[in-house]
């Protein structure tokens, strides 16, 4: 009589049959083009490509795998995580199972099944949390027993968990007596992957014919470097493949094949590394290329220790942040060969000159670490384009020349570190005066000149007791760079109203008083016709920055809105009055000095990246004792930050005692300059006219 296989015996008859044919298909893989080759060998004619149908693969695969494909053996609905048992499968539940009591075949049957999974349960104890290896993750690096395993009291089911993050297997199952799997897979598996083992006579992998050497020639590669690299081949029928054979320790790990219409696949389930691994061992000096062409032409150079990437690269740069070691799929053959960088102290990213390849070069950068990375620079091949990559170089400028680009690799940037050297032309431009500005701009007042002059890029902090005049001397100071240089300004005013704020400009700009009545009611007023043209001044010369509701603004708000005027309008000062009009919502935790700080740092930071001049008012705390002398900068309420933080200190001050002096004298205190070539600390004297707002010289105001 025929007897049948059992259910579970058929299982792994399956599963074998299934790995037997898996382990002998390989896979399409996208890697990095070659250039084409001026000569296709003489023995691969192309009526051997001409059939779309006709496609160089290994004998037992009748067309490419794509990818993505897989192979998944599904059983009742539920899936199961792979473990050592798969390639040497479990014997069927023994017919004696089923004379055994009730709880003691249940716990059997249990063990058996968590068995398949990988858990073993020799030592847990039932009714309570066991505490095991995770056969998913084997515990990470560290080898920790982060899975949680729960058995019932009658041995009837078991529950699990891992509580490694990066892991998080879960499941259930149960003692069915039938015994089927009955798994449930309530979270993310992570499959344990097999890894095939091959060799050269397993793959019919064979020495290099003539005509295939000849084609390597032609790219500049000699029989020695494809014979050291064991470059090979591989038929099928009538058809031939180059084999770029991946080798670790001597033995061999993975295959590439590319045809002869550069069509590129590898041998499925074998272990990614870095082409040219066994080249780098120990080496201090490790050099990285996008092609396993290029790391044969790197040799051809004399550099021996270089490696290629398998995979070719991504079209851009991943904005994401760099995924852990076992979720970093694309790149795990850095992961598998990162105990061949730990005593690298220099890599070169030799990677192809396009887009691609420098998004490459920065994915490897981040994961490689930018601190010991360099990168080289291809020649140019005509005043518009370069060489593409190191076997370009080589074909067409010779060994001596890609062993010069390799030499004079450069750092690889890393944001926000810098040599000097980076900046030499601008150092040069400053030295010869040819940037602009490079001693600022004068104030219009030559009572000024030695003391302090505009430099575009810095921050000046303007202060005074109130109704010193602080507000009005900028407004003057705005008049006269307009009308010396031509500069534009944004105006973030919120202590004037517009139509007041317009009037003041006006009078300083036309001289003249707005109004005919009270204050300039012995001066001829402004005309119509120049209040329009005054108007239209104003349009040019200035952008208000306001708050559209009753909210005030806050620093981020002011300099986004800015940095829009600098963009737009083309503005190169800015005016923020005053300090104590913003809107300063601090953190409970900071403290006021901590958040001045900040405030200002962005200021400096907004000015220095859009080379916009900001002037800052803030006024000075309650002075009790005051006796009529100027302030001092430290007096500023707040913090002592915003003397320390500016690059300009000045403080305005005006005579009320008329016993002491006019009182229209209005003293300008220079208290800090931080750059002595355009400016120096000491004082100047203005004279103030009333009806017009205009400041001027003492020697001006005495000949008028």
């Amino acid at each position: 009589m025929l007897r049948l296989p059992s259910h579970n015996q058929r299982f792994h008859l399956l599963l074998r049959n299934l790995s037997s044919f898996a382990s002998k298909t390989t896979i399409f893989m996208t890697s990095k083009h070659f250039l084409p080759s001026p000569l296709l060998p003489q023995t691969l004619s192309p009526k051997h490509f001409s059939t779309p149908t006709k496609r160089l693969l290994p004998s037992l695969s009748s067309k490419p795998i794509p990818k993505n494909h897989s192979f998944s053996l599904r059983t009742n609905g539920f899936c199961s995580l792979p473990s050592p048992s798969v390639s040497s499968p479990s014997p069927a539940y023994s017919q004696d199972l089923e004379d055994q009591p009730s709880d003691t075949r249940s716990l059997q049957i249990l063990n058996h099944k968590l068995k398949q999974l990988g858990i073993d349960i020799t030592e847990c104890v039932a009714g309570r949390e066991n505490r095991l290896k995770c056969p998913s993750c084997n515990g990470g690096e560290s080898g920790e027993l982060s899975l949680s395993l729960f058995i019932s009291l009658d041995g009837y089911s078991a529950s699990w968990l891992c509580f490694r993050a990066k892991c998080g297997w879960k499941g259930y199952t149960k003692a069915a007596a039938d015994g089927k799997p009955s798994i449930e897979n309530l979270g993310r598996v992570n499959k344990v992957k097999v890894t095939r083992q091959i060799t050269v006579e397993s793959l019919q992998l064979e020495p290099l014919c003539n005509q295939l050497t000849a084609y390597f020639a032609e790219r500049m590669i000699s029989s020695e470097t494809l014979k050291r690299n064991a470059i090979m081949q591989k038929r099928s029928g009538d058809e031939i493949a180059i084999a770029f054979t991946y080798w670790r320790n001597g033995e061999l790990v993975n295959c590439k094949y590319r045809d002869i219409v550069k069509r590129f696949w590898q041998e499925k389930d074998t272990e990614k590394i870095l082409y040219g691994l066994d080249d780098i061992e120990d080496a201090s000096d490790i050099i990285i290329v996008e092609g396993e062409m290029d790391k044969l032409a790197m040799e051809e150079a004399g550099f021996r220790n270089c490696v290629s990437v398998p995979d070719g690269a991504p079209p851009s740069v991943s904005k994401k942040e760099v995924p852990a070691e076992e979720q970093d799929t694309k790149y795990q053959y850095l992961w598998n060969c990162k105990e061949y960088f730990k005593k690298a102290s220099r890599i070169i990213l030799a990677t192809d000159g396009d887009l691609p390849g420098q998004a490459l070069a920065e994915e490897l950068a981040r994961r490689l670490g930018r601190e010991r990375c360099w990168r080289v620079k291809w020649p140019k091949k005509n005043d518009v384009d370069h060489f593409k990559d190191a076997n370009e170089v080589l074909m067409y400028l010779g060994p001596s020349v890609l062993k010069d680009v390799i030499d004079n690799a450069e750092l690889y940037p890393i944001r926000g570190l810098f040599n000097f050297s980076s900046f030499f032309d601008e150092i040069d431009q400053y030295y010869h005066r040819t940037l602009g500005y490079e001693f600022g701009v004068s104030t219009g007042w030559r009572a000024l000149d030695d003391l302090y002059n505009v430099v575009p890029g810095e921050l000046t902090i303007v202060t005074g007791v109130p109704n010193s005049g602080k507000s009005e001397w900028i407004d003057a100071l705005l008049c006269n760079l307009n009308e010396g240089v031509g500069w534009k300004f944004a105006l973030c005013s919120m202590e004037n109203k517009v139509r007041d704020h317009a009037r003041k400009l006006l009078e300083k700009s036309i001289k003249k008083p707005f109004f005919g009545v009270g204050y300039g009611s012995n001066v001829e007023r402004m005309s119509v016709e120049e209040l329009e043209k005054g108007k239209k001044w104003l349009s040019d010369t200035f952008q208000l920055i306001r708050c559209e509701n009753d909210s005030l603004p806050s620093i981020q708000w002011v300099l986004e809105l800015a940095r829009a005027a600098v963009l737009r309008h083309g503005v190169q000062g800015l005016v923020i009055d005053p300090y104590n009009e913003l809107d300063h919502q601090r953190p409970v935790s900071q403290t006021e000095t901590e958040y001045v700080s900040q405030m200002l740092t962005k200021i400096k930071r907004f000015a220095q990246h859009h080379s916009c001049h900001v002037w800052f008012v803030a006024h000075p705390r309650q002075l009790h004792h005051w006796i009529g002398a100027p302030p001092n900068l430290y007096d500023i309420s707040g913090s002592a930050h915003f003397i320390n933080k500016c690059d300009n200190g000045i403080v305005i001050h005006r005579n009320r005692d008329p016993d002491a002096g006019p009182v229209d004298l209005v003293q300008v205190c220079v208290r800090k300059v931080r750059n002595k070539v355009v400016g120096n600390i000491g004082d100047a004297f203005l004279s103030y006219d009333r009806v017009t707002g205009v400041y001027n010289d003492i020697d001006e105001s005495q000949k008028k």
